[in-house]
């Protein structure tokens, strides 16, 4: 105990540290971090399947808003309707993702066998990237269409070279989702909110 309410020799060094009015500025740069970086792991995600990209720049704005909006109480600049929009960018990208080979397939005259096997050879393409992302589908959809479907050749290759140009559209459709979602969350943030 100390006599006549004097504080212990290291309460004023913690006292001037807490009250410290830079904690503020470094609060709001690292929520800022934390905002850039899960934007530029999503983007690189469009390309690099593994990487769930429309979802780390859905969570790029909502770490955005909790970071800064409600433990910072500071005005985020990201509104709930900026969640919606991002919300249905990110189910449209990911029903695209899964649907895109098996849909080249069908649209190049395959089976639905040939759309299975897209199906199957893009999820075992994935890990043999980056070329399996692409050969996955062709071969899969080519398998499934000779063996199942008892197709010849010729249109077993077709279905496969559709599930293949289906992937394709997939990762362009993915970049252009993804160069949408994060044009919006900025905007929102920068000019509208």
């Amino acid at each position: 105990m100390h006599s006549g309410g004097r504080a212990p020799s290291g309460c004023g060094v913690w006292e001037a540290i807490s009250e410290w009015g830079g904690w503020y500025g470094l609060s709001v740069g690292g929520a800022w971090v934390v905002t850039v970086s899960l934007v530029v792991i999503g983007f690189a995600g469009c390309f690099i399947p593994v990487i769930p990209g429309h979802l780390m720049i859905f969570l790029a704005a909502v770490s955005h808003r909790l970071t800064l909006g409600w433990l910072l109480e500071r005005d985020s600049g990201a509104e709930w309707w900026t969640f919606v929009v991002l919300g249905l960018l990110l189910a449209i990208g990911q029903a695209f993702d899964f649907f895109s080979g098996a849909a080249g397939a069908k649209w190049f005259g395959g089976t639905k066998w040939g759309a299975a096997g897209a199906i199957v050879g893009g999820i075992a393409g994935m890990f043999f990237m980056p070329f399996g992302l692409l050969v996955g589908p062709l071969v899969g959809a080519y398998a499934f269409e000779a063996i199942f479907a008892k197709q010849e050749t010729k249109p077993a290759v077709i279905s496969g070279v559709g599930s293949a140009v289906g992937t394709l559209a997939n990762l362009v459709v993915k970049v252009i989702i993804g160069v949408i979602m994060i044009a919006w969350l900025f905007i929102d943030i920068w000019w509208v909110g």
